[in-house]
């Protein structure tokens, strides 16, 4: 690659841009190093100032990372999980699979969900609104994160009102077979239909520690209400996950 003096581009900037093709193309693979700092000023005949720029941006778009002892590299992808219509099916949870394990059968990983709190709480306003319930009314919560191919992959927060989990697995640390969703049909609560609702958004601190964000990297916070046949909210599920590892996949009738 020349540096193009003459252009308004600055130079930074065109050594990033040769860089993000290199990755984008396929010609540098995941896990491939970089040159050495030096060798690009060698190359790009700029100074290392320039040469830490290009990087950082590289950087911070998510493309490069670089760890001690073993340089700059081009970052690992995790799988994408792909979230379509289809995963919570009654036939998913006749198999014994919620929607996270569909997930991840589809995709042929290993997965398991770490529990992180099971309890009473006061509502926040984004779920007591949803569940049709006075502010701050107490629900119970199932605070999990899961994990795919040994990547922390989502935040997962499900809220019930608490007369319909009482005295049910849902209460417990493994909800069975089929999930949630399953334990509710079971109490006469046949699931009619769901509404999810997605917000773009930076995460928190913790958030970035619990799914080992990279800088930079925004989050999707996934918000499903499920309704059952009488036309009740029967749970309100929170969810979030690193952005640039999820595809969102919806299939609609044309009818």
């Amino acid at each position: 690659m020349n540096i193009d003096a003459t252009s308004d581009r600055p130079v930074f900037k065109q050594i990033a841009d040769h860089f993000r093709n290199e990755i984008n193309t396929g010609a540098l693979a995941a896990g491939e190093p970089l040159p050495s700092e030096s060798q690009m000023v060698k190359t790009f005949g700029v100074s290392g100032g320039t040469v830490r720029r290009a990087l950082d941006l590289l950087r911070a778009e998510g493309l490069i990372v670089t760890e001690h002892g073993r340089g700059t590299r081009v970052r690992e992808r995790a799988p994408v999980l792909r979230l379509a219509s289809q995963r919570l099916t009654r036939a998913n949870r006749a198999a014994g699979l919620g929607g996270f394990a569909a997930d991840m059968r589809a995709l042929g990983l290993e997965y398991k969900q770490e529990v992180l709190h099971l309890g009473n709480v006061p509502a926040p306003q984004e779920v007591s609104e949803r569940l049709n319930l006075p502010a701050a009314s107490e629900v119970f919560v199932r605070r999990r994160r899961m994990w795919g191919g040994g990547v922390p992959m989502q935040l997962a927060d499900s809220y019930y009102p608490l007369d319909l989990v009482e005295g049910t697995p849902i209460v417990e640390e493994s909800a069975g077979p089929g999930g949630s969703y399953a334990r509710l049909e079971e109490r006469g609560h046949r699931l009619a239909s769901f509404r999810e609702e997605l917000h773009a958004r930076m995460p928190s601190e913790e958030e970035k520690k619990a799914l080992r964000l990279l800088p930079g990297v925004p989050v999707v916070s996934l918000i499903r209400t499920a309704i059952d046949v009488g036309g009740r909210a029967v749970e309100v599920f929170v969810s979030v996950v690193a952005a640039d590892k999820h595809v969102f996949q919806y299939d609609f009738s044309a009818e």
